[in-house]
Order: C-alpha cells, then sequence, then structure tokens
C-alpha cells in the first residue's frame, strides 16, 4: 500500500494514537486524511478533515461513507477499555468493548469494503493489541474484545483479498496514551508505534509487531 497520494481515514483520530496517525499520513503524502472522532470539533490538525463519527452507531457509519466516498485507507484505531472482568464485571460494561472493539471496526469494514474495491481495492490497517493473545485480571473483557479482533482480522483479510484489498493487523504493547493513564508500567512513545505501523503497512505485511513484548507475546503461543 502506498500512503503517498493516499485518501486515509482515522477512527478515533482527535487523540492518543490516532491523532499520531493523522499526522503521520499527512507527513507521508497522503493527498487527504479523515480525521474522525464523536466530537470533530475536537480535531485541530492541519490539514486534517474532520469527521463526526461514532463507529457504534450505524447511521453514523453510514454518512461517514457518504462523506468520504474517494476512501483508499482505512485505519480502524478507534477503542476503548472499561476495565472489566468477565465474570463480576458489569455485563453493560463488557458489551460496550465488544460493541467498540469488535463490531465497530467489523461495521467498518463491512460499509468501506465497496467503496475500497471501486476506487482499486487500498488497504485495511486494524489496530489491534498484545491482549489478543493473553489474559490479565482487570482487563479481561478488553482481552476478550481484542482476540476478537484479531480472529476478525484474518477472516477479512482472506475474505477481501479478491478485491486486492490488503489488510494489515497492528499488534502493541502498553502504549503511552489516554487510555493507559492510569498504568504506571514501560509505555511505548505512539509516534514510534504508528512509523512501524505506517512502514508495515507500506511494506504488504499482514500483522505489524509494534515493539519487543508484543513479539515475545506472540511467539509465546507456540508453547
Amino acid at each position: 500500500m502506498k500512503i503517498e497520494g493516499s485518501i486515509a481515514l482515522v477512527t478515533g483520530g482527535n487523540r492518543g494514537i490516532g491523532r499520531h496517525f493523522v499526522q503521520q499520513l499527512l507527513d507521508r503524502g497522503a493527498a487527504k486524511v479523515y480525521a474522525a472522532a464523536r466530537n470533530p470539533q475536537t480535531i485541530d490538525m492541519p490539514g486534517a478533515i474532520p469527521l463526526a463519527l461514532d463507529i457504534t452507531d450505524p447511521d453514523a457509519v453510514a454518512a461517514a461513507a457518504a462523506a468520504a466516498g474517494d476512501l483508499t485507507l482505512l485505519v480502524n484505531n478507534a477503542g476503548t477499555v472499561t476495565g472489566s472482568d468477565l465474570v463480576t464485571g458489569d455485563l453493560s460494561a463488557i458489551k460496550q468493548e465488544i460493541d467498540t472493539n469488535f463490531y465497530g471496526p467489523l461495521g467498518m469494514i463491512r460499509t468501506f469494503a465497496p467503496i475500497l474495491a471501486r476506487n482499486g481495492g487500498g488497504a485495511i490497517l486494524n489496530v489491534n493489541s498484545r491482549m489478543s493473545w493473553l489474559s490479565f485480571p482487570g482487563v479481561n473483557a478488553y482481552a476478550a474484545s481484542k482476540a476478537a479482533a484479531w480472529s476478525m482480522t484474518n477472516g477479512v483479510r482472506l475474505e477481501l483479498a479478491g478485491q486486492n484489498t490488503q489488510v494489515t493487523g497492528l499488534y502493541l504493547s502498553s502504549t503511552d496514551t489516554d487510555m493507559m493513564a492510569g498504568w504506571d508500567v514501560p509505555k511505548n512513545d505512539p509516534a514510534d508505534v504508528v512509523t512501524v505501523a505506517l512502514d508495515g503497512l507500506e511494506a504488504g505485511e499482514p500483522e505489524v509487531l509494534a515493539d519487543q513484548e508484543t513479539k515475545e507475546t506472540k511467539v509465546s503461543l507456540a508453547t
């Protein structure tokens, strides 16, 4: 996937990793970058096109598709974590994580895949997580949603290959964003994560493992 000249949409593009995606796509020569957020007034990056979008709202997704019919690159970045476990956690919070981290990106793909096909195929980058491959008390609902997102990413890669749409999954460990603000652990620089992700996207990689901890976790699956 060649980023220069591409037309991209980044969900959750107003802060954290999403903000870095928007900026680096512009820096790499994307012709147009839609920065999507529930409140588009929070988009303040010069050159970005603000777009109102709640990925859990099918009507909002349809409206975004109508506004971005020239798209060639979809970055599914928006996500949430509620700090819920599966047995004792509030069921509505668990459903919120599944809706945002699995059904939301899937709905975006289902809506935008025909647009990408019409525009030559393009690419999709799904921001997943090292938690796709492990569980941890306090974030098990998040882990379950990201495990589902990993499987979904692998599935849509196969389903969209025939229309020449590249599907890349990004996997990362703790990264210095608002989502991780309450965790006192070593964290990646989000700018570094996005650089690695976009390098992998341009190289046509099916998976990008952004840091050593994530690489070690993926390798450990074999044991």
